[in-house]
């Protein structure tokens, strides 16, 4: 048998193996027992701020209780996307603007270090969570089908969820969103 044909063999083997178990994984409930462990109902689908807590960039323990009577704008991020980068600043803007009727809330989606990095370089004024891999289960929950980023979620004083979009949103829709809410 030539090089080339095992190494054919070798990768379709592999990819048989890989889909072979994240069959097994959806068949058996592994992947539920996964989310599980991480407090997470993979079928059940949320239209209000849930509850959570996680750590800020200081250590502290931050629960989504916090923020309960305020217009909540939820943003799941990381410092390698692009397109994360380029609505913090806005969001920073918007949160000086409306800071006692709207709270933005940061869930990095990364490590601690570059987050950190990157909010003092961009001053950025409101919670700054982390979050890590797992709280992508929390945003699909909330609408976020294909884990994508970035990913907003707004939610009204009362915490029912007002408003989802994955992808970059632009200055003009999050000031729409927040004025049919304000």
């Amino acid at each position: 048998m030539t090089i080339s044909k095992q190494i054919i063999i070798t990768a379709v083997l592999g990819l048989s193996l890989g889909l072979g178990y994240s069959l097994y994984e959806k068949n058996t409930g592994v992947e539920a027992s996964k989310q599980a462990q991480a407090g997470i109902a993979p079928t059940e689908s949320l239209d209000h701020l849930p509850d959570f807590t996680y750590p800020d960039l200081q250590g502290n323990k931050r629960s989504s209780n916090e923020w309960r009577d305020r217009v909540v704008v939820l943003n799941y991020w990381a410092s390698w996307c692009p397109p994360c980068k380029k609505e913090i600043p806005a969001f920073i803007e918007v949160q000086k603007q409306h800071e006692d009727t709207v709270q933005f809330v940061g869930i990095a989606i990364d490590d601690p270090e570059p987050v950190q990095k990157f909010a003092d370089s961009k001053g950025i004024n409101y919670p700054t969570l982390l979050g890590g891999i797992e709280s992508i289960g929390l945003s699909k929950q909330l609408g976020n089908r294909f884990s994508g980023l970035p990913f907003t979620a707004i939610f009204d004083q009362n915490g029912k969820l007002a408003f989802t979009q994955t992808g970059e949103i632009s200055r003009e829709e999050l000031e729409k969103q927040l004025k049919a809410l304000l």
